[in-house]
């Protein structure tokens, strides 16, 4: 990638209700195209669906059915999305946003500066060799 690409960041967040702790981010996933970011979600909700309580369940299958295709309707006019469901003490989060990629700069060809030669690294920085 070589120029900004349009694309979506996706994230999955859980939250536990009976406590004031803050929500988790629990996985990322970088998409290029609407199809591509609501299949993650729809992945994970057939995934887990089996594990989930009945309320849980019909919620996600509910989405699954309708919802993805208001989401997928979101994302295409460039809009973010969020689908979520709760599960006993624990509400399930999923955000899809739109995004622009920046491609990232590579340091081939590029001359480094001059103090990066005089770089050492320390030896107690490293992890502790194991011994048999």
């Amino acid at each position: 990638m070589d120029k900004p690409q349009r694309g979506y960041w996706c994230e999955c967040w859980t939250e536990d209700l009976t406590t004031e702790t803050r929500p988790v981010l629990r996985a990322s996933f970088d998409a290029y195209t609407a199809p591509q970011a609501d299949r993650w979600v729809a992945v994970a909700l057939r995934t887990i669906s089996p594990a989930l309580d009945p309320d849980a369940s019909q919620e996600a299958w509910e989405w699954l059915y309708d919802g993805r295709i208001t989401t997928r309707n979101a994302l295409l006019r460039a809009e973010p999305s969020t689908v979520t469901l709760t599960q006993a003490r624990t509400r399930i989060t999923w955000t899809i946003r739109p995004v622009i990629f920046l491609p990232l700069a590579h340091r081939q060809g590029a001359e480094l500066p001059s103090c990066a030669h005089g770089f050492t690294p320390h030896m107690e920085s490293r992890p502790p060799q194991q011994t048999d």
